[in-house]
């Protein structure tokens, strides 16, 4: 079976070499590198490409919200997971969304971080539960602020709002239908209020409209 491999990214070295050395007492995961910031990764993994990036996220040249996104556009199957000593919930929406995989904090211990590597390779989200609940929290103000931005814009129902967002997000009529558990002929006519309400011609002109909005 291959080994899963790792690079670890953190401005302290010193911090970066021991959390490689605690990867390393596991003999299913090799370390594969130690870059200094996410410029200094994006450049290491032209040459050696891990399975999983472990990633300060408060650094010089090029942060880990940053490398997180350039990673995930340049090598798409490789996961991130944010390691840090910092909890806080914009940094935390902002990793989640430029791809990252998990998140955690420097205080974790040896095994609990061997483990979350593998269960990040496999596919998990890997949240902490006090990160998943700041996640929770900063989610619902999030997606609060937006909704009564466009009822007050746009003067939108309940339902409009949740397909206006939707189609912000990019779903199509169809998969608003299917998600909503709509009939595709309803969807139209909410879309065709859509419309109306946002003073568009079409569905760009109304996402445009939108987006402003937000």
């Amino acid at each position: 079976m291959d080994k899963i491999k790792v690079m670890v990214v953190d401005d302290q070295i010193d911090l970066a070499n021991e959390i490689g050395n605690i990867l390393k007492t596991d003999d299913t995961l090799e370390v594969v590198g130690v870059a200094a910031d996410g410029f200094d990764a994006l450049q290491k993994m032209k040459t050696s490409l891990p399975d999983v990036v472990l990633l300060d996220i408060r650094m010089p040249n090029m942060n880990g919200v940053v490398a997180t996104r350039h990673i995930k556009t340049e090598y798409p199957d490789v996961k991130v997971v944010i390691l840090t000593t910092f909890d806080d919930s914009d940094y935390i929406l902002n990793a989640i969304n430029n791809g990252a995989s998990g998140y955690l904090l420097k205080d974790i211990g040896g095994n609990a971080l061997i483990d979350a590597v593998k269960n990040a390779h496999a596919g998990d989200t890997i949240l902490p539960a006090k990160i998943a609940k700041r996640i929770a929290d900063a989610a619902k103000h999030v997606s609060a602020d937006r909704e009564i931005k466009l009822m007050r814009k746009f003067s939108l129902s309940d339902r409009e709002v949740e397909i206006a967002l939707m189609m912000y997000e990019g779903f199509t009529n169809r998969q608003i239908s299917a998600a909503l558990k709509l009939s595709e002929g309803t969807t139209r006519n909410y879309v065709s209020a859509i419309y109306i309400k946002t003073n568009s011609e079409n569905r760009l002109e109304a996402i445009q409209a939108i987006k402003q909005a937000l």
